[in-house]
C-alpha cells in the first residue's frame, strides 16, 4: 500500500485495490512480453511468455468490499489462485487481507483471454499454458 493509495477516508480508494489485484497477478504470471526490464521472476511465467502478438486482456473483474482497508505502511496480503480455466479463457481470483488483522477486505475475481493483436480475435489456451494454470486451481 502506497500513501498516495488513501482516499479522503483514510481507506484505500476502490480503483487502486484494482490496481493492487494488478500487481498481484503480474508477480504471479509475470509481465507481458517486451514490456520493462527484467526483474523478479513470476511464480508462474503466463503472461511473459505469450507469443508475439498475443495480448493477456482482462475481460471482467468482479470486486466485493467485504470490509475496508485501512492504510498501513506495510504490502497488503493478497492470495490468488486460478478458478475455471476454459478453452479460451481463465479466471483468476484473489482474497486481499488486512496485513496486520489478517482479516478479509476484498474477494475479487478476474476473467482474462489471449487475443491476436492483430484480428482481435480471442486465441484458445494452448495445453502447456491450461497445465500452468490447472497447477493453481482450487480444488
Amino acid at each position: 500500500m502506497r500513501w498516495g493509495d488513501m482516499d479522503a477516508y483514510g481507506h484505500i480508494n476502490n480503483v487502486q485495490l484494482v490496481r493492487i489485484l494488478e500487481e498481484a497477478r503480474i508477480a504471479a504470471f509475470g509481465p507481458p512480453g517486451g514490456t520493462g526490464l527484467p526483474g523478479l521472476e513470476p511464480v508462474v511465467p503466463l503472461f511473459s511468455e505469450v507469443p508475439a502478438g498475443t495480448l493477456a486482456l482482462v475481460v471482467e473483474h468482479r470486486i466485493r468490499y467485504v470490509r475496508t482497508l485501512e492504510y498501513r505502511n506495510i504490502p497488503a496480503l493478497v492470495q490468488l489462485w486460478i478458478g475455471a480455466v476454459k478453452g479460451a479463457s481463465f479466471d483468476i481470483h484473489y482474497l486481499v487481507q488486512d496485513p496486520v488483522t489478517g482479516e478479509d477486505c476484498v474477494k475479487a475475481s478476474s476473467h482474462l483471454a489471449f487475443v491476436d493483436e492483430a484480428t482481435g480475435r480471442v486465441v484458445r489456451l494452448t495445453p502447456e499454458q491450461k497445465a500452468k494454470l490447472e497447477q493453481f486451481t482450487a480444488h
